[in-house]
């Protein structure tokens, strides 16, 4: 069993386990909990009734939070000419084409979320290896392959994630971070549940959203309603 320091055990007490919060709520407990020494990041996980081994539900896409996630994201940029110069202007870190590739491929890794123009996934297609178990692979389901560059690069800056189940039917994602005003916290969840709910695939059969838990990062899970967070988030 792993050791956890006083604060988490502090957190621990605050949660009852036997009780489904409601979103606001569960959201609201976790602002209260001892803080760390840093600004935490309030994450989701969500568990789907779906089965990933088939293709059409393996859940996957993007959406921009209305309050971003409230972390600095760092965007690659494979792109040439007018394209790459859009990608600059639009706050784009690094921006290249094949001389990024290499770069990649020698083992520069500063980036946190890479986009592509289509012309360019023939040379990108090399880094599949390297980008695609970090989850760093421009894919067009994300909307990180596109000529609309300067677009992705600014919805990416203003708070856009990628959400995407892994092989045990989970979404994990963040929300914010503990320092945000509730509201904002609750108007992002509310807001990437609604897609997930969503993205429903029609031949998922049974309970879709099975359990729900949000947590900071080295804080407890708190668990919430289901029901109650579908309700809010066909409120919007």
């Amino acid at each position: 069993m792993p050791k956890h320091g006083k604060r988490y055990l502090e957190a621990v007490k605050m949660v009852d386990n036997t009780k489904l919060y409601e979103p606001s709520e569960a959201l609201d407990l976790i602002q209260k909990m001892p803080k760390g020494k840093f600004d935490e990041t309030v994450e989701v996980a969500i568990r789907l009734g779906v089965d990933p081994r088939h293709a059409d539900q393996q859940i996957r896409g993007a959406v921009v939070l209305p309050y971003g996630t409230g972390r600095t994201v760092r965007v690659a940029v494979f792109a040439k000419g007018e394209k790459a110069k859009e990608a600059q202007e639009a706050g784009a870190e690094k921006v290249g084409a094949e001389d990024l590739v290499e770069e990649i491929q020698k083992g520069w890794m500063e980036f946190d979320v890479a986009v592509a123009t289509p012309d360019m996934m023939g040379a990108v297609g090399k880094l599949g290896k390297i980008l695609g178990p970090k989850g760093l692979m421009p894919n067009p389901k994300t909307g990180t392959v596109t000529f609309e560059v300067a677009k992705a690069v600014k919805e990416i800056k203003a708070g856009k994630i990628e959400y995407r189940v892994d092989k045990t039917g989970i979404v994990h994602a963040p929300i914010g971070k503990v320092s945000f005003d509730l509201d904002k916290l609750v108007q992002n969840f509310r807001t990437l549940l609604d897609v997930i709910i969503k993205a429903k695939p029609a031949s998922a059969k049974g309970t879709y959203l099975k359990s729900i838990v949000v947590s900071s990062t080295m804080g407890p899970g708190v668990k919430i309603s289901p029901q109650l967070a579908a309700q809010i988030a066909a409120e919007r």
